[in-house]
């Protein structure tokens, strides 16, 4: 079957132009069209009729084959040579079709018409329908239509034949205006005639022509000038052919049907017997002789026209470009040699003689056309040339596109006129038509490459002037989304749109272009711009989570004023942190999907009321029912607008507070800091208490005031002895170690502070410094105590909630004036609030409690 389908439709010479059957060629066609094993079901097809009449167009539309066609450029002249075969393509049942060498042509000679008449007789004897291609405006003339040809042909078949019905088709080319209805029976009738002059055998003296024949009659409009109308009939001409076989189609009727496997061979002897024939090639003695004098002296005139060096030297020239007076240079030297043939030739028959003549000029014209082709080559060339140089000037001068391609096309257009009737010879009948039409489709196209060239760049323009307005402020609208972003969006869309496309289509007045493209020009623009505003959304919903975390910090850590926050205690953490949480939310909502139209939605209420609002036993009844984001779409959003799915709006609101809690924590950790530091009286209750249950204690120390002094001195040395042995760094490790620890430092330090007072009063006493009072020594200060203020490091923070490692004990000062002692004695307050304890050890338990409950 691949073998059949890929021979379907290729053309083999089955007899060549000198009558020689092509046998080899002929049984690989049938091998690879795979005929031979279609037994009965096959049919044969053939045409008949004049020399470039467009048999093989026909048969290329009709069948689908591939047939030679006559190139209209170079002339009318003979293309079919022989008889060629091809299978037809879609076509069932099996057909095969014969493209027969025309009649009437120049090539083989007016009388010699020997194997014109030898191929119809074939085609007529082997085809069950033949297609019989006339000219429309042929009806009714006696040597048109191949009435003389059909005479003879049927004459012959009855004599050496036994009599098969085949289907004779006539096809009328370029169909006037006159209807069919009135053509049809003009040929019927002129088809009778020339069956009653048929000499008939007495058997069928008076047989009818439908005995023999079933004649058709059909009509098509002109190939070049209504191709369209052409296609369409011949579509309905070739649905004539399916099933053509079957009762009551074109070849329905056939009789003694030579199986598919013996048709090559029958054909090869049906051939044998025509060329045997000799009442068919036998023409008249002066006209044989004629026709070969003729043929000589042509064939010697046209030897001397092809070394004449005038015509080498114009070949030669015209290659390299164009030869100025090429029609007048080349049309004197072709006349000189058919006036050198019209004086050998004039003594003989006269019809012979001239049609030999018309025979060596077309051979001279044929010659000379590659020459002339050449030429026009040149002058397309040059007038391509001069419209893209025009083009480009006048386009750089300003003037608009439209205006410009048209005055150059003109201009061009002229010049190449004017060449052409230069370059035509007075012999040849050439028509620059074509070539015309040529030329103007090369200025057309590069017109139109430019025109597209400079639509594209006003395109491109336009886009960038899109893309800048319309990107940098969506960006920004989205860094501060709220419930009018979109709102905001879809303004600063129309606006920009309709300030940038009325300047294009201003534009695009200069191409002079219709409405509807540039409608349409407008139209993607304007759908550019959304996609810009889509693309721009979709890359900061990616981002989604940062906004949210940078919006959650933003409102979080400032208040309304945007002053940061400082968490002294007073602040409702609980209440910050939801607000926070909704603003983020609000920015979730927003991005989620593309919004072009303002119709409202509930994206924003169902995140609130599922994520924020949604307390443990509504999400139980939530996971129980139906949750809303438990779904991959919104419903008043389109899935083309979708940007993030209700289930990833879960996910991202998890991850979102999961990243989130550690602020919360240190904002709470910050505060409760905060209380410790500045707590450094007793609650009012304890104060109230000491005074009741004190109340003789404090009157005693009232009426004794050295206890009041002995009490600060103890004070004192108390303070001054834990900052020596800083008590609380040594119990951040623990109880035990720490009572170990400082056991183990009392005593030496203890005995360090005697010694420094000691050797302080003894110095004293053996130097006294005249000045002391005047100018004391400047007093060391007290490191910096150590309280957690709210604007503490983020490692402080972390210290609260972490045992820190021991610290190093603080060395005591040197003592080289009384400076140590004095700052030991007399500043109880700075020993005080360095001795405070540090948060991190024996903190309250229920400060994580606290914050766990706000996250």
């Amino acid at each position: 079957m691949e073998e059949s389908d890929a021979a379907e439709g290729v053309a083999v010479q089955l007899i060549d132009g000198e009558g020689e059957f092509a046998a080899e060629g002929a049984e690989r066609f049938m091998a690879a069209a795979g005929v031979a094993g279609c037994g009965l079901s096959y049919a044969v097809v053939s045409i008949m009729g004049p020399q470039s009449s467009g048999k093989s167009t026909l048969l290329n539309q009709l069948f689908g084959t591939n047939f030679r066609e006559m190139d209209a450029f170079r002339g009318r002249s003979q293309t079919t040579k022989g008889i060629w075969i091809a299978r037809c393509v879609g076509v069932e049942p099996c057909t095969v079709v014969l493209d027969l060498e025309g009649t009437d042509g120049r090539e083989r000679g007016e009388d010699d018409t020997a194997f014109e008449k030898q191929s119809s007789l074939f085609a007529l004897a082997i085809s069950d329908i033949v297609l019989i291609n006339m000219w429309c405006h042929d009806i009714g003339r006696e040597q048109a239509a191949n009435k003389p040809l059909l005479k003879t042909v049927f004459q012959v078949m009855m004599r050496l034949f036994s009599p098969r019905k085949t289907t004779l088709l006539f096809v009328i080319r370029d169909k006037t205006r006159t209807p069919l209805e009135h053509l049809e029976p003009v040929l019927r009738e002129d088809i009778q005639k020339i069956w009653n002059s048929v000499a008939k055998p007495e058997a069928h003296k008076d047989t009818p022509i439908s005995e023999f024949f079933n004649v058709q009659v059909t009509a098509l409009s002109s190939f070049e000038e209504k191709e369209d109308q052409f296609r369409e009939q011949v579509q309905q001409l070739r649905q004539r052919f399916s099933n053509s076989i079957a009762p009551g189609g074109l070849a329905g009727d056939r009789r003694g049907v030579v199986p598919a496997s013996g048709f090559l061979f029958s054909s090869q002897q049906i051939w044998k017997v025509i060329r045997e024939n000799k009442d068919l090639d036998l023409p008249a003695h002066k006209v044989m002789v004629a026709t070969v004098r003729c043929d000589e002296i042509a064939n010697e005139k046209f030897g001397c026209i092809t070394s004449d060096t005038e015509w080498l030297d114009v070949e030669s020239a015209v290659q390299s470009g164009p030869v100025p007076g090429f029609g007048k240079k080349l049309g004197n030297i072709v006349e000189v040699h058919l006036q050198e043939y019209d004086k050998e030739a004039i003594y003989f028959d006269e019809a012979v003689r001239k049609g030999k003549r018309q025979h060596l000029e077309s051979r001279i014209l044929n010659l000379v056309q590659s020459a002339f082709q050449k030429m026009l080559t040149h002058l397309r060339t040059k007038a391509l040339e001069k419209f893209k140089t025009g083009l480009n000037s006048s386009l750089e001068s300003g003037k608009g596109f439209a205006v410009s391609a048209r005055e150059n096309n003109e201009c061009s257009l002229k010049d190449f006129e004017q060449g052409c009737a230069d370059a035509i010879i007075k012999q040849a009948n050439w028509d620059c038509s074509k070539i015309l039409e040529k030329v103007r489709r090369d200025i057309e196209d590069h017109a139109l490459s430019i025109r597209e060239s400079k639509l594209s760049e006003l395109t491109t323009h336009a886009k960038e002037k899109l893309r800048k307005a319309l990107a940098e402020p969506v960006e920004s609208l989205f860094d501060a989304a709220d419930q009018t972003t979109w709102t905001s969006i879809r303004n600063v869309y129309k606006r920009e749109t309709e300030a940038i496309l009325p300047e294009f289509l201003k534009t695009l007045c200069g191409f002079e272009m219709e409405y509807a493209p540039a409608e349409e020009m407008v139209s993607k623009l304007r759908d550019y711009a959304r996609s810009v505003v889509e693309s721009k959304a979709k890359e900061e919903s990616s981002k989604v989570l940062i906004h949210m975390k940078d919006r959650f910090t933003t409102v979080f850590s400032h208040d309304k004023d945007s002053i940061p926050r400082v968490w002294t205690g007073k602040e409702d953490v609980r209440a910050i942190a939801k607000e926070a949480r909704s603003a983020a939310l609000k920015l979730l909502s927003v991005m989620v999907a593309i919004r072009w139209d303002d119709e409202p939605d509930r994206i924003e209420s169902i995140l609130t009321s599922t994520l924020l609002e949604g307390s443990v036993v509504s999400k139980i009844a939530h996971a129980a029912s139906a949750d809303p984001l438990a779904s991959t779409t919104w419903e008043e959003i389109p899935p083309k607008h979708t940007m993030i799915t209700p289930s990833q709006c879960k996910s991202l609101w998890k991850q979102f507070k999961s990243e989130t809690e550690f602020t919360i924590t240190q904002a709470v950790s910050t505060q409760q800091a905060h209380r410790r530091g500045n707590s450094k009286l007793p609650p009012p209750w304890a104060i109230v208490a000491i005074a009741i249950l004190g109340f003789n204690e404090i009157m005693v120390l009232l009426r004794n005031p050295i206890y009041v002094f002995l009490l600060f001195v103890g004070y004192l040395m108390f303070k001054a002895l834990a900052m020596q042995l800083d008590v609380s760094r040594e119990f951040q490790n623990g109880v035990v170690p720490g009572i170990i620890s400082v056991s183990a430092k009392l005593l030496p330090t203890i005995q360090n502070l005697v010694n420094k007072v000691a050797a302080e009063q003894q110095a004293e006493h053996q130097h006294p410094h005249p000045q002391a009072a005047e100018s004391p020594q400047p007093q060391m200060q007290p490191p910096p105590p150590l309280l957690l203020s709210p604007r503490s490091p983020m490692s402080e923070l972390r210290r609260l909630h972490m045992p820190s490692s021991p610290r190093k004990a603080v060395s005591p000062v040197p003592s080289s004036s009384s400076s140590s002692s004095s700052s030991a004695v007399s500043s109880p307050r700075h020993v005080g609030e360095d001795q405070k304890p540090r948060p991190g050890v024996g903190e309250p338990e229920n400060q994580s409690t606290i914050a766990d409950s706000i996250v």
